[in-house]
């Protein structure tokens, strides 16, 4: 997971009031997250794994992941739930016993070790031979000589003009801003900084200068912006030269408004903000396609799009497949809710969880005896049946579209 990039991370405690935090950091521009859990019992440490897989499958920065490391399985456990690597700390006594074993297993790219004591960032060759890929440890105890070996500097002050420094430490691959710390950071700006003052940074470079688009007669550039995974169009804007450097500068989407006659960052006042994950120009180059992380509405109305007044509409079946999933699913989750006189979505959830698994495993048979069949219009009826109860079952269970398809992309 190494780069020639430096990157700079965010710890957080692995807790439910991190959710939305961790969430902020990933569209904000972390290059990584690290958790820690800090479970007391092997119960929460279970409910733990599970409130970090379900992170995983919405966040799009890698996660580094630790805490209650006893055995190769507990860090078997974080690896299948999407940590893109497992820490373990130097002062707990099993981790040198563990650390051979678990970098055999998993590979050293796995693997780091976390420098938690004075003493023990004297020993990082003896970890390293042992198998430790990185190592992550305090500003305070790093030698000034640096690192033979990739680390990561924990960062507590707080201010910026100090990470330049840290950076610039032999070995030093990133800095991960403690929670004081990264309290109001904004790591796309901070990258920026970096980038300008010669740091290789991850931040966005475009290609093509303001100067090289077309604009129009009043200097400005349309965009038109999308959500980036379902490609929703959710409004239309403009920029003028300001606006596109500073949303290359701050990861959110900036405009120029027509008729103030001056700069705005979208959210600024209502904190629906619009990450960019993607900028786009047309075959004319006069006009911007913005693929955005939008938060709450797009509209000034309190709609998710501005485009929500149909005009005319020829009747059609909608075939994109995330959207007619979707749309299955909502019909099948608000029948829960608000249930209907006469459904059998409804009698499904009435007789409860034995028989939904029954009807998967009966639609599961018909679907393999119809594809025996030589008629593929047969096992299109009954694998339509299959996904039809599978969709049950996801919302009896309170499993969404998007955490499946999600967990489907990271494999």
């Amino acid at each position: 997971m190494m780069t020639e990039k430096k990157r700079l991370g965010a710890f957080l405690p692995l807790s439910e009031h991190a959710e939305e935090r961790v969430r902020l950091l990933d569209n904000d521009g972390a290059d990584l997250l690290m958790t820690e859990d800090v479970s007391e019992n092997d119960r929460e440490h279970e409910e733990s794994i599970g409130l970090l897989k379900r992170l995983i499958r919405t966040l799009d920065a890698p996660v580094i992941a630790g805490g209650r490391v006893k055995r190769v399985e507990d860090v078997k456990k974080y690896l299948y739930a999407g940590a893109k690597l497992v820490y373990l700390k130097a002062s707990r006594p099993e981790t040198e016993a563990l650390l051979k074993e678990v970098s055999d297993r998993f590979g050293k790219e796995k693997i780091a070790v976390w420098l938690d004591t004075p003493e023990s960032v004297a020993c990082v060759e003896a970890y390293a031979a042992m198998g430790a890929g990185c190592f992550f440890l305090s500003e305070k105890n790093c030698p000034k000589e640096g690192l033979p070996y990739p680390g990561y500097l924990f960062f507590e002050d707080g201010a910026k003009d100090k990470i330049a420094p840290l950076l610039s430490i032999p070995g030093i691959a990133g800095v991960i801003f403690t929670k004081e710390a990264g309290e109001t950071v904004s790591f796309m700006e901070v990258k920026a900084e970096l980038s300008g003052a010669g740091y290789g940074m991850d931040v966005f470079q475009s290609p093509v200068s303001w100067a090289e688009l077309k604009k129009g007669a009043d200097g400005l550039v349309p965009v038109i912006v999308q959500d980036y995974r379902t490609n929703e169009v959710l409004m239309m804007a403009y920029m003028n030269e300001q606006a596109f450097l500073d949303t290359l500068r701050t990861g959110k989407m900036c405009y120029f408004s027509r008729s103030r006659k001056s700069q705005w960052l979208k959210g600024e006042t209502s904190g629906h903000f619009q990450y960019v994950k993607s900028l786009h120009l047309d075959c004319d180059s006069d006009t911007l396609l913005a693929k955005v992380f939008q938060v709450g509405a797009a509209c000034h109305t309190g709609s998710r799009s501005c485009f929500f007044q149909t005009l005319v509409k020829k009747e059609y079946d909608e075939t994109n497949p995330l959207l007619v999933f979707e749309k299955v699913y909502d019909v099948i989750a608000d029948r829960k809710l608000h249930p209907k006189e006469g459904s059998y979505t409804n009698y499904l959830f009435d007789k409860g969880i034995d028989k939904i698994l029954k009807k998967i495993g009966e639609e599961a048979a018909e679907m393999i005896i119809a594809a025996k069949n030589p008629d593929p219009e047969e096992i299109i009826y009954e694998l339509s049946d299959f996904l039809y109860h599978a969709m049950v079952l996801m919302a009896q269970k309170g499993i969404t579209w998007e955490e499946v398809t999600r967990e489907l992309a990271n494999r």
